[in-house]
């Protein structure tokens, strides 16, 4: 049995702040409600309430609610429409497949001045000769009902024969509560009839060896039955025999739901796994990945570090992370499951960091190696350069005395054309033409091998 308390009602004013003393409105339905309770003491501001589809056999606990204006109480076990003289501003009432059979109890109504809409499809005073007649008659404010709306002369045609509809109501009334009764009788003996040992015999009578019975016992002896077949055996008539339309026949198949919901949460309870193994006897670390997410381990040399990428989901919530760094292995728990790798190198736990990544939702792990472990450098080819020698190169450096470069005029390959003319003093040369000892400035010298200038 599910009751109405202050931690439900606030759960269902999320659109309020989980306030509800300033509640105006609030779904409740599908609660598997069995009694209206607290309500009208804790949301004296409601406007709206939404009970349907619960098991709440009597309308209650709910005349304080002098805003209320729409009440929706559709699919519940009501018999009797009572109690609702308290709501001044009742607009709306839909009481849609319930059990109201007593339907002079509309008649509670004609004090609710406001009430314009009302729902009664479904329920056994629907079936009554005049109904629509009574009804419209009885509750003058009302312009629709069952999704109708009610004209002017239809209120004048109902109103003219009031006393002789209402005495054929009550008549019908009558013979719809005796009814009932009998089917109450006879589904109390139908129960009984169920038990065994009711029809006065033993089952191992052997006075009828060849009744049905005695053959049917015979042939479970012979072929139990496991427990599986027994019970889906049990489900199969439970839910193939007919039965009336009762609040107590909804309320058994509730109830039966509900048992066969604790059983399989038992069952499943039995069959909880066994715990993974995480770390063996001889103290070797498992890999394990239950979440089966994606993931990237890798070192970065440049920091001395190791660093784990785990593709975590994008949008789960951080708070759902369990992170747990060990000199050899790192652990995480998402949402209940375990991811767990070995590191390739002993770190620094105390010294790790843990991320996620803003834009992936990646979590990432920094985890420094341990101060034992060497840190692999990359050996970097260097150009050679020529040096005269090493000694006077090492000398020069360390006096700072800046070093020149030599050069040897043997190795030159190139035309030296400095010295061309390098001596102007000289005999002709032999081949050229003759010159006159007035052209040439005083110490002259021809060189033989310079070619003449023609």
């Amino acid at each position: 049995m599910v009751y109405i308390t202050e931690d439900l009602i606030r759960r269902r004013a999320e659109h309020n702040d989980c306030e509800i003393l300033t509640l105006e409105e609030v779904s409740l339905h599908q609660q598997e409600i069995e009694k209206i309770e607290h309500i009208d003491r804790w949301c004296r501001e409601l406007r709206i309430l939404y009970l349907q589809n619960n098991l709440i056999p009597k309308i209650e606990n709910l005349g304080r609610l002098k805003k209320l204006e729409y009440l929706n109480l559709a699919l519940n076990n009501i018999e009797v429409v009572e109690n609702l003289e308290g709501c001044e501003s009742l607009q709306k009432l839909d009481l849609t497949v319930n059990f109201v059979g007593l339907l002079s109890s509309v008649d509670s109504l004609k004090n609710n001045i406001h009430l314009r809409e009302l729902f009664l499809v479904g329920n056994p005073c629907t079936e009554f000769q005049g109904y629509r007649q009574y009804v419209v008659a009885a509750l003058p404010q009302l312009k629709w009902l069952d999704g109708m709306e009610i004209s002017r002369s239809e209120r004048i045609r109902a109103s003219q024969g009031l006393e002789q509809v209402r005495r054929r109501i009550r008549e019908q009334e009558t013979e719809y509560l005796r009814r009932k009764e009998e089917q109450r009788e006879q589904e109390e003996q139908r129960k009984k009839e169920k038990k065994p040992g009711y029809d006065g015999r033993w089952y191992t009578d052997i006075n009828n060896p060849g009744s049905q019975d005695n053959k049917e016992n015979q042939e479970l002896k012979e072929n139990p039955r496991s427990p599986e077949e027994e019970e889906e055996e049990q489900e199969r008539e439970f839910w193939h025999t007919p039965c009336a339309f009762t609040p107590e026949s909804r309320l058994e198949a509730h109830r039966h739901l509900e048992e066969k919901r604790n059983t399989n949460r038992k069952e499943t309870e039995k069959k909880t796994k066994a715990p993974r193994t995480l770390i063996t006897a001889d103290g070797r670390v498992m890999n394990v990945n239950e979440p089966r997410l994606a993931f990237s381990l890798t070192e970065d040399e440049d920091a001395n570090t190791v660093v784990l990428d785990l593709a975590v989901y994008r949008h789960m919530d951080t708070s759902l992370l369990d992170v747990d760094v060990q000199p050899t292995y790192a652990r995480v728990c998402v949402k209940g499951k375990i991811f767990q790798v070995v590191l390739p190198a002993e770190v620094k736990p105390d010294s790790s960091t843990a991320q996620r990544s803003q834009t992936t939702g990646h979590l990432v792990l920094r985890m420094p190696r341990a101060e034992g472990e060497l840190k692999v450098k990359k050996n970097v080819p260097r150009p050679r350069r020529e040096t005269q020698s090493c000694s006077s190169s090492t000398e020069d450096r360390k006096n700072k005395i800046p070093e020149r470069l030599e050069v040897d005029s043997s190795r030159r390959t190139s035309v030296d054309i400095a010295n061309i003319v390098q001596n102007t003093r000289g005999a002709p040369v032999e081949g050229s033409k003759t010159s006159h000892p007035e052209d040439f400035s005083e110490g002259f010298l021809d060189d033989p091998e310079v070619p003449p200038l023609i």
